[in-house]
């Protein structure tokens, strides 16, 4: 699982499960009619695809602020992406940090300074929460 993906998880976003075709419909017989010397009639046209499945809405924020609450260090997740980890209790180190940086495709000018990289991977990391589903303010985002 990706850097990225535990994160997610820790959030409570569900995974895509590819879900089972649906059966196809039983077909009925054809209408016995004595043959005529017309062309075969066209084959019916298939069934419409199902429709897209709304992207689910995961209460971020509502997570994230209970288990603030609930941690006897003082965390600011929505400024600190090293708090943010903190809160899921996933590794928060530099290494750690550098791994999820690289994933996500930080520019290589930041990696070399650790607080603009962080800068940098705590905006992208709720912009992704919130391209997942995750319902994060906009203030937040920008």
């Amino acid at each position: 699982m990706s850097f990225f993906g535990k994160i997610l998880e820790k959030l409570g976003f569900k995974t895509a499960k590819a879900e089972p075709a649906p059966a196809p419909a039983p077909k009925a017989p054809p209408p016995r009619v004595a043959p005529a010397p017309s062309a075969p009639p066209p084959p019916p046209p298939p069934p419409p695809p199902p429709p897209p499945k709304p992207i689910e809405v995961v209460d971020v924020v509502a997570q994230l602020e209970k288990l603030a609450a609930a941690n006897p260090q003082k965390l600011n997740w929505k400024v600190s992406i090293v708090d943010l980890l903190k809160l899921l209790d996933i590794d928060s180190s530099f290494a750690a940090r550098k791994e999820l940086a690289t994933e996500l495709g930080c520019p290589a000018e930041l990696m070399g300074d650790s607080a603009r990289m962080n800068m940098w991977l705590h905006k992208t990391v709720l912009k992704k929460i919130a391209d997942n589903g995750g319902n994060v303010p906009k203030e937040l985002l920008d």
